[in-house]
Parts: C-alpha cells; structure tokens; sequence
C-alpha cells in the first residue's frame, strides 16, 4: 500500500480518555532533545517520556520513528525568513541558502536528515515555492529549477556538516595520513598538488554555492 505523509493522515482519536497533547507539541518537544542529545536520542519512549506521557499515546499522532523525523525537518523550516521575490536570482537563491546555514548550525541534526531522508512537508513546500518565485523569471526549464532546488539543499547542508566537522580533529587526522601518502611516494600527482606551494583557503560558503548555481542555471 501506498505510504501516506503524516501531513496527510488524520489523527486517531483513540479510545478511552480523550487526547491530551497535539502532534505540534510532540514535534516540539522532539526538536528539543534532538537538540539537546543529538538526533540518536529521538524516539518514542524518549518523546513520551519528555511529555510525560506514554509511549503509546504518541501512536495518536505518529505512526513511526520516520514520522517524528519527517516532522521536525519541515517544523525547522518554518524558520525562514524570506523577503519577497524580486531583483537578481543569485543573491535571492544565496538568501535562501544563508538562512538555510544558519538554521543547520543552530540545529546541528538537521544537515544529517537533509542529507539522508527526502522530506517536503508544509514549510519546505512554501521554500520550494519561494525558490521557484525567485526564478519565474530566469529562462531555465522548470525541471532544471527544480534541480538547482535540490543540489541548493544539499550542497547548504554538507558544507554546514564540513564546518561543525572542523573542530573535531578530522582535519588534523586527515593532514596526518596525507603527509604519510606524501613519504610513501606512490601518489605522484597528489603530493604535486600538496607540495606545489601554498594550498589556497577555502572559499566561503556563498562563494561555493554560487558558483554551482551559477554552473547549473547559468550568469
């Protein structure tokens, strides 16, 4: 059987006692400990317990795991504030971006979700719509938008994922096994392009974005 989006389900009544929390309250309170324990600590008798309720009640308004998760994606995107539609694409598509950054950093289990699960609830439709809107005007393909939409999403979270990374000492693990492939000498161009002189800094964020915008949907 097809599968329904929570968004589209209606919500048990159950029997017994009447319902006593919303679906927005346990969406709420799952951003809360997903924001305060990571996203491994989301689940139902977490949730529950957070609400001070029983596990089975949530069953009132989710059917799953994969519900909680799908509801607090599109929950964070409500977050944005987007001005109205107008002027240049780029810099309107790079708004968008910068307050998706930004929404990632605050909820630092958001870019794993946006990576790993394909969610479009309420909000993330009124993003999309807005992004569209942004690009009535530009010449591309509507499937071509669509695409610039996704790689946007996508590229916003593994760059905010690469910037929460930076302190963990990957880069200080990665340096070291490479300064060992360098003494090995078996990977001739590599250690030219390590050894050729200065490696440049990495660009900013909106620099990258812009130019794989800019490579999708043309100046």
């Amino acid at each position: 059987m097809e599968a329904v989006p929570v968004w589209l389900r209606e919500r048990r009544t159950g029997v017994g006692r009447p319902a006593e929390r919303s679906r927005a309250e346990v969406t709420a309170a799952a951003i809360t400990l997903a924001d305060r324990e990571g996203l491994a600590a989301v689940s139902m008798r977490r949730i529950a317990a957070e609400l001070g309720t029983g596990p089975a009640s949530l069953y009132r308004y989710v059917d799953s795991r994969d519900d909680l998760l799908d509801l607090i994606v599109d929950e964070v995107a409500a977050g944005y504030r987007l001005p109205a539609p107008g002027g240049p694409w780029l810099p309107g598509l790079l708004e968008v971006s910068r307050q998706g950054r930004e929404l990632m950093l605050r909820h630092r289990w958001l870019p794993e979700l946006v990576l790993t699960r394909s969610t479009l609830g309420p909000n993330g439709t009124d993003v999309l719509e807005h992004v569209l809107a942004v690009l009535a005007g530009h010449p591309a393909a509507a499937g071509r938008k669509l695409e610039a939409f996704a790689v946007m999403t996508t590229l916003t979270a593994a760059l905010a994922l690469h910037e929460m990374n930076a302190g963990s000492g990957a880069r200080q693990r990665q340096a070291a096994y490479l300064s060992h492939v360098i003494a090995a000498g078996r990977h001739p161009h590599l250690t030219a392009a390590l050894t050729g002189g200065p490696l440049p800094a990495p660009p900013p964020f909106e620099d990258t974005v812009s130019r794989v915008l800019v490579g999708l949907l043309g100046e």
